[in-house]
């Protein structure tokens, strides 16, 4: 029709397609069909099944594997090896049945590079380079695999919802889509998300909320280690974090970081202090390193790398406050050993320590690790996890440890190791600098007071 019948003007008329209507959760329902509660005591146990990815890191993190019917969303940094780490696991998954690689964001042909230098070439992962809804919905249903991969959740787009690729509009759309698909045919579904400067994965928080799980891919692509952590697990904790190596022939899982980061210590260097992380229910041993020089500006530097900035000023403040030390006459540098983020306080007094010895320019006992939180007044306070982080040190040969007093005087295990507690961030500083430490009871005279 070229012209309009209510004003008469000619080629004004706009075609517009409308989004067939969908009928209501009342509607779709049958009447003769109400619904009972049951007492959940009486519900049949169904056998959990899982899907292990046979990459032992990943599995730990997911709780022992894949979940049949699990929509997990996976963020992380660009470059950081989000798509490597789920092609490798998609070639493990491929033992159990078909696997779907759907890509928005890659041609096939750079699929298939990647996969051949990953040695992810199995028969049963299948790969497409699809960016529209409707046709993976259609590909979901006619191939009935058992995992799938969408690449990402950002590219997808739906003819229904007039709204430009990757708005909050589309990603609400086609995540709620995907998640009904994904439970009516119990397919294992990993959604790739990209994240925003803030580090948050971007997209509606709605998108958090439909999943099952929600994994983050954390590390420096130029540093040692990259960090797979669950903020949300349906299917088992989220204290539990995976380690991998960045190679060339893809992400090697690190089943023992410590050994790693400690390999290049230089056990006699002043301001070299181990201290045992925690990352998540696992410890791992890193080196905190610190050197002071006389600084001849107005305002002296602080360079400080792995460290939270405010807290390592923290401490140099308690240090010139509480125990006497002239920073404010010295350059200060702090650093952890291969670009691992340390963000708990309990790396305080092992900052300080590190500081004191390079001020010094005294080498710590190479068998010692230190740990405790400082606070404003000098005191040493209490940290989580003593023993977990205890026995990593001991499994390593360390075989002393400077802990908070508070620590030892709760109910705890057999420990592993001698630890020598300190009230005070002067005492600590004596039991490190001083004599062979020997443990004790009672307040240590600190040869600084």
């Amino acid at each position: 029709m070229g012209q309009c019948p209510e004003c008469g003007a000619w080629n004004t008329l706009q075609e517009e397609t409308l989004a067939p209507a969908r009928p209501t959760a009342r509607a779709a329902r049958p009447a003769s069909a109400p619904v009972r509660a049951q007492p959940i005591a009486s519900l049949s146990e169904i056998a959990e099944t899982r899907l292990p990815t046979g990459i032992g890191e990943f599995d730990r993190v997911l709780g022992g594997g894949i979940v049949p019917g699990s929509l997990i969303l996976l963020g992380g940094e660009p470059g950081v090896g989000k798509s490597t780490l789920l092609l490798q696991a998609a070639q493990g998954l491929a033992q159990h049945g078909k696997v779907l690689y759907l890509t928005g964001e890659e041609s096939l042909r750079q699929l298939q590079m990647r996969a051949r230098r990953l040695h992810t070439l199995s028969p049963n992962l299948q790969a497409a380079a699809i960016a529209e809804l409707e046709t993976v919905l259609g590909l979901m249903h006619a191939e009935q695999p058992v995992v799938a991969v969408i690449d990402s959740i950002q590219t997808l787009y739906t003819g229904q919802i007039d709204a430009p690729l990757g708005t909050v509009a589309q990603i609400r759309a086609c995540a709620a889509a995907l998640q009904q698909t994904a439970k009516e045919q119990e397919i294992a579904l990993f959604l790739i998300g990209h994240v925003t400067k803030e580090g948050a994965i971007a997209g509606p928080k709605v998108l958090e909320h439909l999943v099952d799980v929600v994994l983050h891919f954390e590390g420096d692509p130029q540093g040692l280690f990259r960090v797979l952590r669950a903020s949300k697990n349906r299917f088992g904790a989220t204290d539990e974090v995976g380690v991998f190596d960045m190679q060339s022939e893809g992400l090697v899982p690190v089943p023992n970081p410590s050994e790693r980061l400690l390999a290049e210590r230089a056990v006699d260097a002043p301001g070299s202090v181990v201290f045992p992380l925690l990352e998540g229910s696992r410890a791992m041993l890193v080196e905190i390193q610190a050197l002071t020089t006389p600084s001849f500006l107005n305002t002296p530097r602080r360079v400080i790398t792995g460290l939270s900035y405010e807290r390592v000023s923290l401490i140099l403040a308690v240090m010139e406050k509480r125990l006497g030390f002239r920073m404010l006459s010295h350059d200060v540098f702090v650093n952890v050993a291969g670009g691992v983020r340390v963000l708990e306080p309990a790396a305080d007094l092992a900052v300080l320590v590190a500081v004191a010895s390079a001020m010094r320019n005294r080498p710590l006992r190479p068998d010692l690790v230190v740990f405790g939180e400082v606070g404003l007044g000098g005191e040493v306070r209490s940290v989580p996890r003593l023993e977990a982080r205890l026995n990593e040190a001991a499994r390593l040969g360390f075989q002393h440890a400077i802990v908070p007093r508070s620590n030892l005087q709760r109910p705890h295990e057999r420990l592993p190791m001698s630890a020598l507690p300190a009230r005070t961030a002067q005492e600590a500083v004596g039991l490190a600098l001083g004599s062979a430490p020997e443990p004790h009871t009672e307040p240590s005279e600190s040869p600084f007071d």
